[in-house]
């Protein structure tokens, strides 16, 4: 397993990204083409960007690409990318401004884990917490035929989420990276075809 786990640590340091987590959404991508050329992209819980670097990379000079997060990040962005310092989930000028001209988003993505506490239902109900606030944002921001990408742990409550999102896209896949720790409980929900705003609040 630690041989594993280096074989990925080690290679994100030789592409430049400052985690490994970049092949996740490489394989969600690759499966599912969610990030396109042009694509504009809302990234939560950003730092430290390797999700960010990559959907830059993949939506081009042409898209646009705002990373949010509560942490800085001294990760060198390219110029199609906005990162802001700041609280996703509550409404502020500062927002507001990044997202002024970039809405409605292609796609909403989020990597966003809780800190664990390794009480196992403590740890999903706080994902699923974030799960939901992504959701929420989502809703008011996502362009219809959008997608959205999440991170959960696997859990009891996952299951309403779910059907909540069915509601929402035309399609909700769930999916484990192969890059995804074999003992994580970390899964992956993909959310396509996002369905014209009624449901927006």
């Amino acid at each position: 397993m630690k041989t594993y786990r280096d074989h990925y640590f080690n290679k994100a340091k030789r592409e430049n990204y400052p985690a490994r987590s970049v092949y996740k959404l490489q394989e969600i991508n690759k499966r599912f083409k969610v990030l396109k050329p042009g694509a504009k992209i809302l990234d939560l819980g950003a730092a430290p960007g390797s999700w960010t670097l990559f959907a830059a990379k993949v939506v081009g000079g042409k898209g646009r690409v705002l990373g949010v997060d509560l942490s800085a990040t001294e990760t060198e962005f390219p110029e199609n990318v906005t990162f802001l310092v700041a609280d996703a989930f509550a409404p502020s000028a500062e927002m507001a401004a990044a997202m002024d001209g970039l809405t409605p988003f292609d796609v909403v993505l989020s990597d966003m884990a809780p800190k664990t506490t390794g009480i196992k239902f403590r740890d999903q109900a706080y994902s699923l917490e974030l799960c939901v606030e992504a959701f929420t944002i989502a809703r008011k921001v996502l362009a219809p035929g959008g997608s959205l990408v999440v991170k959960f742990f696997e859990g009891p409550d996952v299951k309403a989420y779910l059907d909540g999102l069915r509601k929402a896209f035309a399609s909700v896949k769930t999916f484990k990276p192969k890059s995804s720790r074999e003992e994580s409980k970390e899964m992956f929900v993909i959310g396509l075809g996002y369905k014209e705003n009624e449901h927006k609040e």
